[in-house]
């Protein structure tokens, strides 16, 4: 059965999909267009240049994250340099090195661009702070006087990566207004779960089959957060802004085409894993898209 598929965003969590892609390619079910936020988007571009599971979970386990970590070279104390670069960068590392990492992966497949894939079937989800706006690449490209098949995928999931403050946003120069820059970051801050991206703009319906991964439990089983201080306040700040935009496409009637996989116990920055970690996050993935699939009908 072909379907179309959108993943959330959720850091290593993501290993959670690899289990659920598992239970899909048993099951004979393949996906046309796909699309995602942050690590969603990852995930997604893989399927759509033709990796398999084995081969994500592959990548995923053998990908050294500290190797992401790719500070600016300074003359001055690291203390004092990370944040001078903080200041003025606006992130404490470059992000070029995930964009290398997601450039050799995608080429081995033979994709470069969004020229290289069928016309919208893959989305990628960013946020446009310097216009305070969603954006969908390659989508909305055009409105920066950009041509969508000549732009880099790996480009364009870098900015869907770009977590603010950790790695410096990726600047789009709007040809259309003299140039002016555009700073792009990591899509979860308006749209972590884009649901809502294959559905018909005037009837709000699905034109083909859509299963969603979400990396968290139904809304109904959602934890209240608990917040003590500044901290937990600004995790809670930003976790209910990335997730309220999607709250009203997961109603009761979406929410029967969602697989909510409900990864409760890791956090999407535990760059470090341990083996039995990664396996419970792909078993997990594996119970909750079985138990689905059971159900599910369209």
């Amino acid at each position: 059965m072909i379907v179309d598929g959108v993943f959330a965003g959720g850091g290593v969590k993501a290993f959670a999909f690899v289990g659920a892609l598992q239970v899909m390619e048993e099951r004979g079910y393949q996906f046309d267009r796909l699309g995602g936020t942050s690590a969603g988007a990852i995930v997604a571009a893989l399927i759509k240049v033709g990796y398999t599971s084995a081969e994500i979970f592959r990548l995923l386990d053998e990908l050294d994250i500290e190797s992401f970590k790719d500070e600016r070279m300074s003359v001055v104390p690291f203390t004092i340099a990370k944040w001078i670069h903080m200041y003025y960068r606006l992130g404490l590392y470059k992000g070029n090195a995930l964009e290398e990492w997601l450039k050799k992966v995608l080429e081995a497949k033979g994709v470069k661009t969004f020229g290289d894939l069928p016309h919208g079937s893959l989305r990628i989800i960013a946020s446009d702070l310097s216009k305070g706006k969603l954006l969908v690449l390659p989508d909305d490209l055009e409105q920066y006087g950009v041509i969508p098949d000549r732009f880099p995928v790996a480009r364009a999931i870098r900015m869907s990566c770009s977590i603010p403050f950790f790695f410096e946003p990726v600047k789009i120069y709007d040809r259309g207004s003299g140039g002016k820059a555009s700073y792009v970051v990591d899509g979860g801050l308006l749209s972590n779960f884009p649901l809502w991206l294959f559905m018909d703009g005037k009837m709000k319906r699905w034109k083909r089959p859509v299963i969603g991964f979400q990396l968290k439990p139904e809304l109904s089983q959602m934890p209240p957060k608990k917040i003590k201080n500044a901290v937990t306040l600004y995790r809670a700040l930003f976790e209910t802004m990335s997730s309220a935009h999607d709250i009203k496409y997961v109603d009761t009637d979406d929410a029967k085409n969602v697989v909510f996989i409900p990864v409760l116990d890791v956090k999407a920055t535990d760059f470090e894993l341990s083996e039995e970690q990664k396996e419970n996050l792909i078993v997990l993935g594996k119970e909750e898209t079985t138990h689905f699939l059971k159900n599910w009908s369209y």
